[in-house]
């Protein structure tokens, strides 16, 4: 599995999963099936107005300008359509949000304009003189799942659905006899805990300690608490999401 290393507002690296080439193609289908259904609004628009006007085209009369400057309108938009969404949307287009993924910088950080003007200039490469025939090749043989344009900017994309949901850990603590060993933890937000879990999960494929040690080097300051005798930097993240479990959910029946 190849990843991405992020860095969090809490100043914790995190492992994301590089999209594949599905993911890509989903996102992709998605924006074409936004346009297509644009494009048959206008068409109809258009079919209406020929219908309505029939004598004054057949006399000679052309397409009203309002129509003419609505397709005009409309291929600007399709061509300029993901550079403008990926700028202004954190590297997302309607697709790319709708799949859960995202166009980030290789070394994790967002892409400067530059980098999402080079990817997107070499969609020309990727889509149009390779028939999208190069991007398939390039994401399917490179390491990071990267296509022509993301190889020139230094770009990819990511996973942004979390592992686990909030629900899903919760679920994790229904023992009723159960008792809270740092009731601190209604301090924390989901976000907090979501990201202690991902912290986790990474320690888990990764084996990275000084991920688990920095993150809870932040919990027990945040919570102003210490780690019992026995229990390491791990264990204390694993209560830590148990406890926050177990009250979230009392608090809230």
């Amino acid at each position: 599995m190849q990843t991405v290393k992020i860095r969090t507002s809490q100043n914790i690296d995190i492992d994301y999963e590089v999209a594949g080439l599905g993911e890509r193609v989903l996102a992709r289908i998605v924006d074409i099936g936004v346009f297509t259904g644009v494009f048959y609004i206008i068409y109809f628009i258009i079919i209406f107005f020929y219908i309505s006007q029939i004598e004054q085209l057949q006399s000679g009369g052309g397409l009203p300008v309002f129509l003419i400057v609505l397709l005009i309108i409309y291929s600007i938009l399709f061509i300029f359509y993901d550079l403008v969404a990926e700028i202004y949307f954190n590297g997302q287009s309607i697709g790319k949000y709708a799949i859960k993924i995202k166009v980030v910088n290789i070394d994790g950080a967002r892409p400067t304009l530059g980098q999402y003007f080079l990817r997107w200039v070499f969609r020309l490469v990727d889509f149009g003189i390779t028939f999208g025939i190069g991007a398939l090749v390039s994401v399917a043989v490179s390491e990071k799942k990267q296509r022509i344009g993301d190889l020139i900017a230094g770009t990819t994309l990511i996973k942004t659905k979390p592992r686990t949901t909030l629900n899903e850990l919760f679920l994790n603590s229904q023992d009723e006899n159960y008792e809270p060993v740092f009731p601190s933890v209604n301090n924390l937000s989901d976000e907090d805990v979501t990201l202690i879990h991902e912290v986790i999960s990474n320690f888990k494929s990764t084996r990275n300690s000084s991920l688990v040690y920095n993150m809870a080097l932040r919990v027990k300051e945040h919570l102003a608490v210490e780690i019992p005798r026995g229990m390491n930097d791990f264990d204390f993240l694993q209560t830590v999401i148990k406890d926050y479990s177990y009250i979230t959910s009392r608090t809230g029946t």
